[in-house]
């Protein structure tokens, strides 16, 4: 589970409801159903504009990705394909095929799968490297309903208070219309933003990060690969994989003697 980014959400919330509370407010003086409707309502019909309705039904899916996120570790992956390369040199290419079903990550099943049935090395390298640039190109997809949806709910939120403005200049002879005028004017622009800087944007983020991770890991995968067909010396595979990830993480790898 991402605990930073449900806290974070959690904190935030908690922060603007403290806030409130201590400068003497109350809560529902922040509720306005029409500005909900203004603002969440006009933002998904400006997505419903821009994206395929199955797409947006995907966004509970994105988010829950963004809360509980797949794990990759490219440590105990350089392991792996440290072994692998052993193995391979001692045995041949062949022998690595007994291995593959008990592997749990499909890339790299897939990469090393390639390998022993013999497939060109540029094929090899172009098959795979295809594969990354897919996946983060969908990613990219994915993140782009949060930027958008994200710079959407602040813009109709001031739509929503150019309305409040408007229907309050129209009845400035009712003062009893005055305040809830005034408050879809102002409250709308205050749900976009929140909307927008708490929960959208953040979550976008923490998909691009993902992403980033994902492709780190996938490239250590195409790199190990390669080099265990090329018949590399684990030692050198070793040093060419540690490369991908930061000094903290290779101190173990590169203190191992035993390979």
């Amino acid at each position: 589970m991402n605990i930073g980014l449900l806290t974070g959400i959690i904190a935030g919330f908690a922060t603007l409801i403290f806030g409130i509370l201590v400068a003497g407010g109350k809560l529902l003086m922040f509720w306005d159903a029409p500005s909900v409707i203004i603002t969440i309502g006009g933002g998904w019909c400006a997505m419903m504009v821009s994206y395929p309705f199955s797409k947006l039904m995907e966004i509970p899916t994105f988010m829950r990705i963004a809360i509980f996120p797949a794990k990759y570790n490219p440590v105990e992956l350089i392991v792996t394909l440290v072994q692998f390369s052993e193995k391979s040199r001692r045995e041949g290419l062949l022998a690595l095929e007994d291995d593959l079903d008990a592997l749990d990550d499909p890339f790299l099943k897939k990469g090393l799968q390639l390998v022993v049935d013999g497939t060109d090395p540029e094929l090899v390298r172009v098959i795979l490297e295809t594969d990354i640039e897919q996946m983060a190109e969908r990613h990219g997809t994915n993140k782009k309903v949060f930027d958008d949806f994200a710079g959407l709910a602040p813009a109709f939120g001031m739509i929503g208070t150019l309305m409040g403005l408007i229907m309050l200049l129209a009845n400035l002879s009712d003062k009893s219309m005055v305040g809830p005028y005034l408050s879809v004017a102002l409250i709308t622009t205050l749900y976009g933003a929140i909307m927008a800087y708490l929960v959208l944007t953040p979550i976008g983020t923490a998909l691009d990060l993902l992403t980033g991770d994902e492709i780190v890991f996938k490239s250590v995968a195409v790199m190990g690969v390669l080099s265990i067909q090329a018949g590399d010396n684990p030692r050198i595979l070793k040093e060419k994989l540690v490369a991908f990830i930061p000094p903290e993480m290779r101190v173990d790898l590169l203190e191992d003697k035993g390979d």
